[in-house]
């Protein structure tokens, strides 16, 4: 891309001076050369995307996905899952350490920022807590910060020893590191495989209960505060996690927290059918939950929405529900879900644009002449059919595959580079 002239788009960002305004971008060598109400077009090498009224604001950024790289490239390689990220309107990607080996050295975080160079969509190390996310030794955490590592979490495992998430705390602090909790107790949840209530009771199933989350989220607040340390949680789904943070936050404690997207819009009866499409942790939740989780988004408790992205290959979800693994494919349905979730234009910008990188304390892309253009244009009111055709991933265990969708991102732009859907 040398030159693109986006017009009559739709700026979302508040604080800008062109916010909710519609505008021609004009955009040279990767940064942003012109903002006006009109652009004449004055090269005939001007590449020009009519946004038609769609929504231009900085690119999405993820804080929780999962690419297989390194180790298990079968599931997902940091080429496939860039690709999903950017069909899903982001430009970055925070990756769990949930590899093997685990990024848990300076090695890995190495590795990973060095198959990512040159992509369009910027992908950012999470290292692991302990060593081999095994919850019993610190791994080399500052060492991986100084290689790239934005933050230190154990991934799909939640650190079980309170000593060692104490002494995480407090050792990143030292660095201004974040630590991100899993939170789940696993005494409390065990091997059980949905949601407990009234849906698990009818069929017969174990379910983990609200409190094996809630347990975890008190305790991790306790140490955040004892260290006054920062804390993050990840993919919290229950009314407790929600006002334990709220409380967390009025009292002072520096805590963040995110919600997976499908958390937001499916609840545990999705599970009535065996689907293990629908099989995800921390599990799907009930109606109460997801009232509670939109509240707290709208009000600000919850500071980012994730896709939770945890691509499986088909032998480990096309299987007996009680065997499946967790997890979906969700780059690509992330806005979707928010739109059906209720959230507008504004809040979804401040939830995938703004929220995550202040989690992580980067600067936000602004959408001013000289800047670079870190972008996406997406559209609420357009509605698609999610085909495998255009699916990004290399693995396929998402329950929306087929199903008519609404709010479609439309460009990404970062790097020097364009996609289009």
């Amino acid at each position: 891309m040398t030159t693109l002239l986006i017009t009559s788009a739709t700026i979302v960002l508040p604080g800008n001076k062109n916010h909710l305004k519609v505008v021609d971008v004009l955009i040279k060598n990767g940064k942003i050369a012109e903002i006006a109400q009109k652009i004449k077009k004055s090269d005939l090498n001007d590449e020009v995307f009519d946004a038609n009224g769609g929504f231009l604001a900085p690119g999405f950024l993820d804080l929780n996905a999962n690419f297989g790289e390194p180790g298990l490239e079968t599931k997902e390689d940091i080429a496939t899952g860039s690709a999903a990220a950017a069909a899903g309107g982001f430009t970055g990607v925070a990756v769990q350490p949930n590899t093997e080996p685990p990024i848990q050295s300076r090695t890995e975080v190495a590795l990973v920022k060095n198959l990512a160079k040159g992509n369009l969509v910027d992908v950012f190390p999470i290292g692991s807590i302990s060593k081999k996310r095994e919850g019993k030794e610190l791994a080399e955490l500052y060492d991986m910060q100084q290689t790239g590592a934005v933050a230190f979490s154990d991934g799909n495992r939640s650190v079980q020893q309170a000593g060692l998430m104490g002494r995480a705390l407090l050792y990143a602090k030292g660095f201004k590191g974040l630590i991100i909790s899993h939170p789940e107790d696993e005494s409390m949840a065990g091997d059980r495989q949905m949601n407990e209530g009234v849906v698990s009771t009818y069929l017969g199933m174990k379910g983990i209960p609200n409190l094996a989350e809630s347990l975890m989220v008190s305790r991790d607040l306790y140490l955040a505060e004892y260290n006054d340390a920062p804390i993050h949680f990840t993919s919290i789904s229950t009314i407790e996690a929600v006002d334990l943070i709220r409380k967390a936050k009025a009292k002072g404690i520096a805590v963040t927290c995110d919600v997976a997207a499908h958390n937001l819009v499916l609840t545990d009866k999705e599970v009535e059918a065996f689907d293990s499409h629908y099989k995800v942790n921390p599990p799907l939740r009930t109606k109460a939950d997801i009232k509670a989780l939109i509240k707290g988004l709208k009000d600000g408790v919850i500071d980012a929405v994730v896709s939770q992205h945890t691509p499986h290959e088909v032998e480990f979800k096309r299987v007996e529900f009680h065997i499946a693994k967790n997890g979906i494919i969700g780059l690509q349905t992330v806005l979707p879900l928010l739109v059906k979730a209720g959230l507008n234009e504004e809040q979804i910008v401040d939830k995938l644009s703004v929220g995550p990188r202040k989690v992580l304390g980067m600067k936000v892309p602004t959408i001013e002449i000289g800047e670079v253009a870190n972008l996406v244009l997406f559209d609420t009111s357009s509605e698609w059919i999610f085909t495998k055709e255009d699916n990004k991933s290399k693995s396929d265990n998402s329950p929306f595959l087929g199903t008519e969708l609404k709010g479609k991102v439309l460009a990404v732009l970062n790097n020097g580079k364009i996609f289009k859907n």
